[in-house]
Parts: structure tokens; sequence; C-alpha cells
């Protein structure tokens, strides 16, 4: 029986595993023209404005050269420290075979979010791609989640939200719908998890078989 008629995806940590490489990206910038460099946890407490609104905030007048010198390094090294979690095309084959929109809702900007997409091969598997670009605020607000379910006239209690995050379970709550949480990445596996989520996947595998049953 179909319990789902749409899907939305967050991008790092649920689609692959671009946490490495942001942490190199950021810290290519920073030594570049900060002449220092910041920790992983440093990092992530930056996490909640896009790429564009960090670096507007870290590197004042250094912002334009910084973010072309950005966007560069996240490109040229994406091959080779970021790639897709295996399994996950094929359950992105399953739900758009079964017809079904899907959607991205992400924090990454625009720019970063299209890179790594199209980089991992799956940014035509996707119908809408939300950004921390596209919403007024971001995540946790429902309103990436809001967008799609309007265009697609879809019943909230039809939608799954997909993430690592507890800003994704949260953002899925926000908006009435039900979320699944991802532990498959090693970051999410080393966080504290006590957000009554609606469904716990620890594989890939174990993900793909659920939405087999229930489209």
């Amino acid at each position: 029986m179909r319990n789902f008629d749409g899907f939305i995806f967050d991008i790092d940590g649920t689609l692959t595993s671009t946490n490495d490489l942001i942490f190199a990206t950021f810290n290519h910038v920073a030594d570049k023209y900060l002449n220092r460099t910041f920790t992983n946890q440093e990092i992530i407490a930056m996490f909640g404005p896009t790429e564009d609104g960090i670096l507007t905030e870290i590197m004042g007048k250094d912002y334009g050269a910084a973010r072309k010198d950005y966007f560069k390094f996240y490109t040229a090294q994406h091959n080779e420290m970021a790639d897709i979690y295996e399994g996950i095309k094929e359950v992105l084959e399953i739900i758009k075979s079964a017809g079904l929109p899907l959607s991205i809702y992400t924090g990454k900007g625009r720019d970063s979010s299209l890179i790594t997409l199209e980089m991992i091969g799956v940014l035509d598997y996707f119908d809408m791609v939300v950004t921390g670009d596209d919403v007024k605020v971001h995540k946790p607000s429902p309103e990436g989640i809001d967008v799609f379910i309007e265009k697609f006239n879809l019943q909230r209690d039809r939608v799954l939200m997909v993430g690592d995050a507890p800003a994704d379970i949260k953002a899925a709550r926000n908006a009435g719908i039900k979320n699944a949480e991802v532990l498959w990445d090693d970051y999410a596996k080393q966080r504290t998890h006590d957000l009554q989520s609606d469904f716990v996947f620890h594989t890939v595998d174990e993900f793909k078989k659920f939405v087999k049953s229930n489209i």
C-alpha cells in the first residue's frame, strides 16, 4: 500500500559524504585570507546561513575573492573528497519509477547544491531544488517543504522528509509531515539522537526496503 506520495531529501550527510570537503574548502580560504584555520566543530557552529552568508561574515572586504576561491576549490576537490552513498541512486530511481515527485531541501547555497548534485549524478532525479538561497528563513523553518507540497498539491501526511540533522527533523515536524532520520554518515552517528523521529535508518539498504514497501 502506498503511504507516501512525495519525498524531500537533504544533501550533506544524506545523499553524499561532503563534510570533509566542506571543512577543507572553508579552511582553504581561511588560511589564504585570514591566515588561520578552523576546527571542524568551529565550522559546524557557523552552519545555518549559506556559504555566502558565512563568507560575508568572516571575510569582510575579501568576500568577493574568497568566494571565487571557495567554489573553485570545492569543485576541483569534489570527486576526490566526496561521493554519493552506495545505494542512494537506486533509491531515487525506485521513487522516480513510481512517478512520485522528489525535492531537495538544504541549507546549502544554490551554487554548491547544484555542483554537488550534478557531480554525484543525481540532479536530474529532482523535480525541485530548494536551497538556503531560496528561502526567507533557513531550516528548521518549514518554508522549503511548504513550497514543494503546494506545487505538487500533496497531502502533508503523505510526504516524507529524509535527512541526517536535527534541523531536518524539526523542519518536517514544523511542516506537519513525517520525517526519516538517517544515520549512515559518520558525523550523524557521532551525535546524540533523542528527537523522536518518525523513522530511523542506519543503512541505505534499510531505507531502500522501507521505500519499496511504502510506495
